[in-house]
């Protein structure tokens, strides 16, 4: 199935305000997992949903469309370990592995027993590799009961690598984090969104001060492993979103540089029935550039499969 958005950029954005992330860190708590802090925002009322954010950002990404997911459920958004106001150990084994053990571990605590699932980026991946555990072993951990994936690198053959991203995994990475600074970040971030849909300067702050809290760029190129992670173990999340025993649906921006039309065409290409909605001239970040539009999908696939 495919379904393309029909707003225009300007009205996606209109309603929605920005929320700093001081105030979204003071509306959360912290979880320990291994003995590092992680943070965690839980709000709202009934069925859980569990929202995963990507590269390099955090749970902040989902304040534009807080409000009206905690109305409908009881939202849980963590910062995974080395982002935002998570802790960033140097001498950690950061791997898709442990985040999703986290994950796992977190919701565990919570009392959650089942959940939907809204990812994003980097989330994909950890999504993926959650699902593939359900398909190996069904009984393990909590029980997913849809995903929703916005932009997100989950066929490696499709993305399209920034150059920071390629120097951040070359030897020089250790050398490229400690280096890189808030003008750097700004001339490599702003090409990841719409043209229509450029963050202003109060985000593109925001971005960094989530990036650098915990002195949180020095582990840059520790994080970005994950890349290398999703072609050694490309088979197995590619199969994890085949035979997904729940329903997927696939939000795309499709003027994203990095996993956008093409990401979507082999979405299609590879999954059974694919259920892919784009959004035309946004980019990167659906949640932030066109909020009322993904959560008009949002709420649509929830919908059809209640």
């Amino acid at each position: 199935m495919l379904i393309d958005g029909a707003d225009t950029p300007g009205n996606m954005t209109q309603p929605f305000a920005d929320l700093s992330p001081r105030d979204w860190r003071r509306r959360g708590a912290y979880y320990a997992h291994r003995g590092h802090d992680v943070f965690r925002h839980i709000e709202g009322h009934g069925p859980a949903l569990v929202c995963l954010h990507g590269f390099p950002t955090a749970s902040w990404d989902w304040h534009r469309i807080w409000e009206p997911l905690t109305a409908r459920f009881r939202v849980l958004a963590p910062d995974l370990i080395g982002y935002g106001f998570s802790a960033k150990p140097i001498d950690y084994e950061y791997s898709t592995f442990d985040q999703a053990d986290l994950i796992e571990a977190l919701v565990d605590s919570l009392g959650i027993r089942q959940a939907h699932v809204l990812a994003h980026d980097y989330g994909d991946t950890v999504v993926q590799e959650l699902l593939a555990r359900r398909l190996q072993h069904p009984g393990r951990g909590f029980e997913i009961q849809s995903v929703c994936l916005l932009n997100g690198g989950i066929f490696v053959e499709a993305i399209r690598l920034r150059p920071i991203q390629r120097l951040l995994l070359t030897p020089l990475g250790p050398l490229i984090s400690a280096l890189y600074g808030q003008r750097s970040f700004d001339r490599s971030f702003r090409p990841l969104f719409g043209p229509d849909t450029q963050p202003t300067r109060q985000q593109l702050d925001a971005f960094w001060e989530l990036i650098t809290y915990n002195q949180g760029s020095r582990v840059l190129h520790l994080l970005i492993r994950y890349l290398r992670e999703r072609a050694r173990y490309r088979e197995r999340w590619v199969r994890a979103l085949v035979d997904a025993p729940v329903p997927v649906r696939f939000i795309v921006g499709s003027e994203d540089l990095v996993s956008g039309q093409l990401m979507a065409d082999r979405y299609r290409e590879l999954v059974p029935d694919p259920d892919v909605v784009m959004l035309h001239g946004i980019g990167h970040y659906p949640q932030l550039e066109a909020p009322a539009a993904v959560l008009r999908e949002f709420f649509a696939f929830q919908a059809a499969y209640r």
